[in-house]
């Protein structure tokens, strides 16, 4: 079994009939602040690693980050609405079409056509679905309301 896969059996394990009350009763709502804070806490892992060259923080937090991503795919799977694995391919389709210039047989003389080429291909990927960069300037204005919840958690 990979990590990967001992990931989402934990996390199922955790939201089962025998599991832990806390993870059965979260939700994607729920778990918005986590994501935040989890996030802002790879920052940090960063920060240590460029000034200290410890990569365990970092390490550590992007481990606490992808937690959150398995918990809301294994939700969103208990809701038939899509698996982990169609998160993992999603992504990884977007990469590959994306990047013509490594995937495919597509050349760039510039570093500009490259870009164009590359914004070319998101366009076309959000083609009839524009509408959804409406929810963007709400979704920034709650991050940041999450995160000056999560200073105040945290005590800073």
């Amino acid at each position: 079994m990979s990590e990967i896969e001992r990931l989402k059996t934990i996390v199922e394990k955790l939201r089962s009939e025998d599991g832990c009350p806390w993870d059965k009763a979260q939700t994607h709502e729920s778990l918005k602040p986590g994501c935040i804070e989890e996030a802002a806490e790879v920052l940090g892992g960063i920060n240590i690693l460029k000034e200290t060259g410890d990569a365990d923080n970092l390490k550590e937090e992007l481990g606490d980050l992808l937690l959150q991503i398995m918990f809301h795919a294994v939700m969103a799977e208990e809701e038939g609405l899509f698996t982990f694995e169609d998160v993992a391919r999603t992504v990884s389709d977007k990469m590959v079409r994306r990047h013509p210039h490594v995937f495919g047989d597509m050349q760039f003389a510039t570093d500009e056509e490259l870009h164009a080429a590359w914004a070319e291909i998101k366009r076309k990927e959000k083609e009839g679905r524009e509408w959804q960069a409406d929810y963007l300037p709400g979704a920034f204005n709650e991050a940041e309301e999450l995160i000056r919840r999560a200073r105040e958690r945290k005590g800073f």
